[in-house]
């Protein structure tokens, strides 16, 4: 099996924001998989909280999201495009996220148009969910390369 390309080969984010290490499947459904290792040495786990450093939700969200536009973008169908966020549904955290957490993300892509698309997506750590959500998302042109 070829392996996928980076999450940076196929996705226009970049640290400190890109918040997706690898994609370790990818099928013609619109099913992902990918992880996201966490260090420790991530600025906002000084901040959240200080002595109890806790992964933020909203990033959770963010890199669930994440991997669901390598899906998206994957598709030939969407060259020049960019997904971005429509709506976040039905989200729910289930469990604490801390540094040296490796974070297994799940997406499978619903319903989509030339303009948008559904989604479903969860998170979790050793097999114990972290997070679940539906994604809205938009496709809009993308920027010039720079």
């Amino acid at each position: 099996m070829t392996p996928l390309p980076p999450p940076e080969a196929v996705l226009p984010h970049r640290a400190p924001f890109l918040l997706l290490d690898e994609v370790t499947e990818l099928t013609d459904a619109g099913t992902a998989r990918g992880t996201w290792h966490l260090t420790g040495g991530e600025d906002f786990f000084a901040g959240h909280f200080p002595g109890l450093p806790t992964l933020p939700g909203v990033l959770m969200l963010e890199s669930i999201a994440q991997l669901g536009a390598y899906a998206v973008l994957s598709d030939p169908r969407t060259v020049g495009k960019l997904p971005l966020f429509g709506g976040v549904d039905n989200a729910r955290f289930r469990r604490q996220v801390v540094p040296g957490d490796t974070l297994t993300l799940e997406v499978e892509l619903g319903r989509m148009s030339a303009r948008a698309g559904k989604g479903r997506g969860k998170a979790s750590v050793n097999g114990d969910l972290a997070c679940a959500c539906d994604l809205l998302f938009v496709l809009v042109d993308a920027p010039p390369p720079s």
